[in-house]
């Protein structure tokens, strides 16, 4: 049975022990990953490989011996309670070897959970799963997590006491990060709460989100936006040295730019301005891009832009021989003096 998105964010919140196997599939091994844990930690609990009610088993091994995991799902350990036999990295060369596992499943017999990598609608391997009558496929895909499940995300954290500001920077950060990564946040975000009474605001959210070169990529956005020339040079060299691309610093800042531009050009202003940004801006963010906004007018931002674009299209060129980053840094001091002189 194929499910849903939505019935599998249920299922990923409760899973169903009547269930025989759940295959995982998907480009993102992080996130396919990161719902395999969670179904395997709400099914068998966290004591779950201490106590051997966990079986791991790799799509390498079970090619070589595909009785390994009827034994697995059979076998009868020295502790009580639920048990899972996880296969990873399964391919449709096992899809007769699965075949075999679920249909001779029985109640009291290991749950089986598979992951594999993208499957296209002809797999073998994905049809076993969704034409099954109690087995599940469950697709995870790349795109950002919806409110209901950031929200049920938030509540499991013991978060609820939020305010608009910080739920706009959680659901941010959701859609910014990784899973894992978010898990990381809400934790360390639990934590700092801990026996706080009072709501959680956006500013508690930025101390305890990731430190990360995008958080230095803010920083070179900030630096040209608000005409600091000197501290350009420094910035550009150390995100040159951490790898960051010269087109990577180039999107950025058009997108940085585009948003400066929406805010100025807003009848009404930029406070008025602001809330047709999405995603939304909020806290510290969004009073510094209101403070720029103010200090450009809409005639000269149109004018980074075309700077902007100019620079991309140089460093692009085949015939471009100077080093593409000195470009780039040469098109953020431009823009700054712009700001300069408005």
């Amino acid at each position: 049975m194929k499910l849903s998105p939505r019935d599998a964010q249920a299922f990923f919140r409760k899973p169903d022990p009547s269930r025989p196997a759940v295959l995982l599939y998907g480009e993102d091994a992080m996130r396919v990953a990161h719902r395999r844990r969670e179904i395997i930690l709400a099914l068998v609990g966290p004591e779950a490989e201490a106590e051997m009610r966990l079986a791991r088993l790799s799509g390498a091994d079970l090619r070589k011996d595909p009785a390994m995991l009827l034994d697995a799902i059979k076998a009868q350990g020295f502790f009580p309670g639920p048990r899972v036999a996880f296969v990873q990295d399964a391919t449709d060369g096992l899809t007769d070897t699965l075949r075999v596992a679920v249909d001779d499943w029985r109640d009291g017999d290991a749950q089986i959970v598979v992951t594999a990598g993208q499957l296209n609608a002809r797999s073998k391997l994905r049809v076993l799963f969704e034409k099954h009558p109690a087995a599940l496929a469950i697709g995870i895909y790349t795109d950002p997590p919806g409110r209901e499940e950031i929200e049920a995300a938030l509540k499991k954290a013991g978060l609820e006491r939020i305010e608009s500001d910080a739920r706009d920077a959680l659901e941010s950060l959701a859609r910014a990060l990784e899973p894992g990564d978010f898990r990381q946040v809400l934790e360390k975000v639990a934590l700092y709460k801990l026996d706080d009474p009072l709501p959680l605001t956006a500013s508690e959210v930025a101390a305890c989100a990731p430190a990360s070169i995008e958080a230095e990529l803010d920083d070179i956005l900030n630096v040209v936006a608000d005409g600091r020339t000197r501290d350009i040079g420094p910035l550009v060299q150390r995100l040159a040295a951490q790898g960051v691309a010269p087109v990577t610093l180039l999107i950025m800042a058009m997108r940085h730019f585009r948003i400066l531009y929406t805010l100025a050009a807003a009848p009404g202003g930029p406070q008025a301005g602001v809330q047709r940004i999405r995603p939304p801006l909020f806290g510290p963010r969004r009073d510094r891009m209101l403070r720029q906004a103010q200090g450009w007018s809409a005639d000269r931002l149109e004018t980074a832009l075309e700077m902007l674009l100019d620079t991309d299209l140089s460093i692009r060129s085949a015939g471009q021989k100077a080093p593409a980053m000195a470009l780039v840094e040469r098109g953020f001091v431009r823009l700054a003096w712009l700001r300069r002189a408005s």
